[in-house]
């Protein structure tokens, strides 16, 4: 897909960051654009946002969870656009920092639910439509086929001690993308997963959506862990500009993108340390390896305090009355 005006477009978590990005990108190149979001103030924030830069532009508040919900958003969209999207874009996201042997059931339930089943829902309820309508050999309304792309993350590939949920989820993510990706293919419809690191976002704030039912954490989460994860966010690439990654691999069919010029030597040190996990000999290789992505983690995570009032205390703590972990991984 090259030329994007005049397309129908559906982006989840399109009511701030990433998803904003792309909701102007794509918008003002003439997609109309359907927002999809948990949060109805943000979505009248951003529809005013984007209607003032001239872009047709639908919002739909929605937990994409909540199945029976995102089908009718899917078709409250269509009616709207006279058809399914011909470019999807799986964009919302949460995520939830602590030691992964204080993680409960419902960290799990929660992330997985909106990273992973969020994104599985998109697919079962869309991807039917899209082949109906878009499939480029058969299509009646576009013979240019269609697109879908999900936003992972660059922790898909590698876990850490502190985001066991999080990365879980990225990881199954990439590889549905893969398999879609596969599977698509003799239809016309591309897929792509976009794998960013630091993006300029709210996600920090994805806290304030987690339901009632799912409250129990073992981690330990305040304002000053928010206001921490905030400062950091607020560092990070630029929504439009990581949309203009995505842009160029949707433009090339291209089931992987990665936002940073050192992508190809940021896997391969990935890839190498999954093959060090087979030997006694590799292990030892790694203890180097993790200073080198300790630094270059530290270039991810840098901070600006003047976005955020309020205390701010280090996150991926567990439970200060949670007495059997080790005392310096507790609040």
């Amino acid at each position: 897909m090259k030329d994007f005006s005049g397309k129908i477009a559906f982006i989840t978590g399109g009511a701030s960051g990433a998803g904003l990005g792309q909701a102007k990108l794509f918008g003002g190149l003439g997609a109309k654009v359907t927002i999809v979001d948990i949060r109805q103030e943000a979505l009248d924030k951003a529809l005013a946002e984007l209607k003032s830069l001239g872009i047709d532009a639908l919002g739909i508040q929605m937990d994409l969870t909540n199945r029976e919900q995102y089908i009718a958003a899917a078709d409250k969209a269509e009616a709207h656009w006279g058809g399914p999207p011909q470019l999807l874009i799986q964009t919302a996201g949460v995520n939830t920092f602590g030691p992964a042997e204080a993680s409960t059931f419902e960290d799990f339930d929660w992330v997985l639910g909106v990273n992973l089943f969020g994104v599985i829902n998109g697919m079962v309820i869309f991807v039917p439509r899209m082949i109906k309508a878009y499939n480029k050999v058969n299509g009646t309304i576009n013979q240019e086929g269609a697109h879908i792309a999900i936003v992972s993350s660059l922790g898909a590939f590698s876990g850490f001690a502190t985001d066991a949920p999080y990365s879980c989820s990225k990881a199954a993510v990439n590889n549905l993308a893969y398999s879609y990706y596969e599977a698509l293919k003799p239809y016309g419809i591309g897929v792509t997963v976009q794998c960013p690191a630091n993006i300029n976002s709210n996600i920090g704030e994805a806290i304030l959506t987690r339901p009632a039912h799912l409250a129990n954490t073992g981690y330990h989460v305040s304002e000053g862990t928010i206001n921490m994860l905030k400062s950091i966010h607020a560092t990070g690439m630029d929504p439009v500009e990581l949309a203009k990654n995505l842009k160029a691999a949707i433009e090339n069919e291209l089931p992987l993108a990665i936002p940073y010029d050192n992508a190809e030597e940021m896997l391969q040190r990935e890839f190498r340390k999954v093959i060090q996990y087979l030997t006694v000999e590799g292990m030892r290789e790694q203890e180097e390896e993790k200073r080198k992505i300790a630094e270059e983690m530290k270039g991810f995570l840098q901070t600006d305090t003047s976005v955020v009032s309020g205390p701010i205390e280090p996150f991926g703590q567990a439970k200060s009355d949670l007495e059997w972990i080790l005392p310096e991984k507790r609040k």
